[in-house]
């Protein structure tokens, strides 16, 4: 790993930091040398079983923790100080998908009406307003260091627009929208705002287990998100902000190339 590319001495946060493209990132950061603080709102110990994956005691610090509550994000984000002393970067990850609508959405799609107004409110909590909280809570200690980095986890524009898939597809449309003003409200200041989506389907808990098998095989591996990940957490990002970045046309040595046109 080039010097430029190294986080050692990073401290990350990762949302939704135990299963699926949040483990492989937590521990993609953690293995690049950064101190990781990641969070679950459901299950302790499969971030406990992350952090046991490191490969170095005390770098991934677990925490259960919900995005949707305000205290919850300033209490990530303050033992994240306290433990070690800075923050740098803060991944959005930790989202609901169209499984908690319906195990049968990828072939049965729901019609939005069909939506309980619970689940819409769930979705929408965790992948919008958790976003926000957790920025919020993250965005002036990076402002007083003058370095920062937030990237929000999103997916492909067809998916946003897809058939059914409501409030998933919505909820991510709007988390793109903020990235693109939430950049612009931190130009100039050294903490930029991005996203990064897989650029397919991946092997994540959002695919029900009643997804057929010869198409489970084609899914897209989580650590597809590391390599992208790690540039954008890295000083050989400077100055790059409301980008969307498709980690599965990433290359190291052009990372233009994984940027959609037109965004």
């Amino acid at each position: 790993m080039s010097e430029e590319l190294s986080l050692s001495g990073r401290v990350a946060i990762v949302t939704g930091g135990g299963r699926g493209l949040g483990r492989a990132m937590t521990l993609g950061l953690a293995r690049a040398g950064a101190n990781v603080v990641a969070t679950a709102a459901r299950e302790l110990s499969e971030i406990e079983h992350v952090a046991a994956q490191a490969g170095a005691p005390g770098r991934v610090l677990p925490i259960f923790a919900d995005v949707t509550k305000e205290e919850d994000c300033q209490r990530v984000v303050a033992t994240a100080l306290d433990r070690f002393g800075r923050l740098d970067v803060l991944v959005n990850n930790a989202g609901r998908g169209m499984k908690y609508v319906s195990e049968q959405f990828m072939t049965e799609p729901t019609r939005f009406w069909e939506v309980a107004p619970e689940t819409w409110r769930l979705v929408i909590d965790t992948n919008v307003v958790g976003p926000f909280l957790m920025a919020r809570a993250a965005v002036p200690k990076m402002l007083a260091a003058g370095w920062g980095r937030i990237v929000n986890v999103s997916i492909s524009a067809e998916t946003m627009r897809r058939r059914g898939f409501s409030p998933y597809g919505p909820s991510k449309a709007a988390l793109e929208s903020a990235t693109i003003i939430w950049a612009q409200d931190l130009a100039g200041s050294g903490v930029t705002v991005n996203a990064l989506l897989p650029g397919g389907a991946a092997l994540t808990g959002m695919i029900p287990a009643s997804y057929p098998d010869h198409l489970r095989a084609k899914l897209l591996d989580p650590a597809i998100m590391v390599p992208p990940l790690r540039w954008l957490a890295s000083a050989r990002s400077d100055g790059v902000t409301g980008r969307r970045f498709i980690a599965a046309r990433w290359g190291e040595d052009s990372p233009e190339a994984a940027a959609e046109a037109g965004w």
